[in-house]
């Protein structure tokens, strides 16, 4: 039966668009962190039509489908089961079109955020959503997950960016729909897009995105400041905001993690908590903008302050060398602490989110969590809208660990909630947070959980895509 698939696969997309060696499917059945999973196959459409023919036929042959971008996801949302196909997008990879006057981009789901970008540098505008793996994360990858990034603060996440779509259903027909449009005010019906963004191809295969994009900034400034006292960083934000600073990027690093991320030797050391804010400004400003910034971070007794006066300089400088290699640092520092280097370290890259004014409390009481769990941990997030990342790990087949650890996470997420925040920001849920979802429904209303098992059952109501996810 499995052989008849994979040659019938290879009569609808053509033998080069089919793969079927046990090398291939291993290398496209595991995500970015440690999730792995089997197919039958990996299918590589190169058209909507294609993707259509291909739906259509699972749904008559109740195949299930895998849909997928880069896998640089980190719940299990992209990894496969042993019933089905995986649907990799990575050959329909064209920008289509962009208009600065309209300020829109219609792109494949197979781009890379990073090649977009720098085909929309050469007219000076960007596509704003920036995940920390920017440079591996797909367009279509970022749809599903409703990823998010650094810019957040200022841009928000896809949900925001996403003007309309071009999605294929999983029925009979393989029905390709055109949802949204090149507006940004469209009110026509109920809006489709948003939920498709963040469904994590549970409901539709995404087939063409137009995107939002905006100019890049004349000039940004940036400071990176040490805190010997984590509420002097949080004031130091809250009086940014009060003096309604308009923030472009406001990052932190904790105490614990900043001391730990110096095994990557960043080019920027400092003792305490690390903050790093941004600003666009006319570059004649940025000279007294950058005054502001320091007279706030030295009032609220940052210990020091590194200042860029362009995102050439920061860069240069590495004002961002400890945000970015926050993850690798992690690996490393988990590496290092081994007790067999024969065994891995099994990752949980978390992605909480509490209302900014709660941080302070929130990171305290995860400090303090993670003393009474005694588990590794490094901690750092998007300080200007509250979402947090605590990456914990432990040593395969270490069973002790490995239950404090998903001790420590439990309570974790019932502290989001608590503090009024969410226990997935811009990772998802896919395998690993499922019941940390119908947690926070519990305290939100069940009724939300039925309804969106209506709303899968809609759009597939044979349940063949990306099964096994959200719940």
């Amino acid at each position: 039966m499995d052989r008849e698939i994979v040659e019938d696969l290879r009569k609808i997309l053509g033998k080069e668009s089919v793969e079927d060696d046990e090398l291939t499917i291993k290398l496209y059945s595991r995500d970015a962190a440690y999730i792995e999973g089997n197919a039958l196959a990996v299918v590589f459409p190169k058209s909507t039509e294609e993707v259509s023919a291909l739906l259509s036929y699972a749904y008559k042959k109740d195949l299930k489908i895998y849909p997928q971008g880069s896998t640089s996801e980190l719940v299990g949302s992209s990894t496969p089961g042993n019933d089905g196909v995986i649907l990799s997008l990575s050959r329909m990879d064209r920008i289509k079109e962009y208009s600065v006057v309209d300020m829109y981009a219609v792109t494949e789901p197979g781009v890379r955020l990073v090649e977009l970008n720098e085909t929309l540098a050469e007219v000076g505008y960007m596509f704003p959503i920036d995940p920390a793996s920017v440079k591996s994360a797909t367009v279509g990858g970022a749809v599903n997950s409703g990823a998010g990034g650094m810019m957040g603060l200022r841009y928000g996440t896809m949900k925001d960016a996403v003007l309309g779509l071009e999605i294929v259903l999983p029925d009979e027909k393989g029905t390709v729909l055109k949802i949204g449009g090149k507006t940004t005010k469209n009110r026509a019906g109920y809006d489709l897009v948003r939920l498709i963004v963040g469904s994590e191809g549970t409901l539709a295969v995404v087939t063409e995105a137009t995107l939002k994009i905006v100019p890049m900034p004349e000039n940004i400034v940036s400071v990176a400041s040490f805190f010997p006292d984590l509420d002097d960083l949080v004031n130091a934000v809250v009086e940014l905001k009060r003096r309604g600073v308009n923030l472009y990027i406001a990052e932190f690093l904790d105490a614990q993690t900043v001391e730990a991320a110096k095994v990557m030797r960043p080019r920027i050391q400092g003792e305490g908590n690390l903050l790093i804010i941004s600003v666009d400004v006319a570059r004649e400003a940025a000279e007294r903008v950058l005054s502001v910034l320091e007279g706030i971070m030295r009032d609220n007794n940052a210990s020091a302050v590194f200042k860029a006066r362009s995102m050439k300089e920061a860069e240069e400088m590495g004002i961002f060398d400890m945000r970015r290699g926050f993850y690798p640092a992690s690996i490393k520092i988990a590496a290092e602490r081994r007790r067999d280097i024969e065994k891995r370290s099994i990752f949980f890259i978390e992605d909480i989110s509490v209302p900014p004014s709660r941080l302070a409390e929130c990171v305290k009481r995860i400090r303090e969590l993670a003393e009474k769990y005694n588990v590794n941990m490094t901690l750092g997030g998007h300080i200007g809208d509250g979402n947090l990342h605590p990456n914990v790990w432990f040593e395969e087949g270490n069973e002790e660990e490995k239950r404090r650890a998903l001790e420590f996470l439990d309570e974790l997420m019932k502290l989001a909630v608590d503090l009024d925040g969410t226990v997935s920001s811009e990772h998802g849920i896919g395998t690993t947070k499922k019941e940390f979802l119908l947690m926070e429904m519990e305290r939100k209303g069940m009724k939300a959980i039925e309804i969106m098992r209506e709303i899968k059952r809609v759009f597939d109501p044979k349940g063949i895509l990306n099964p096994g996810k959200l719940w």
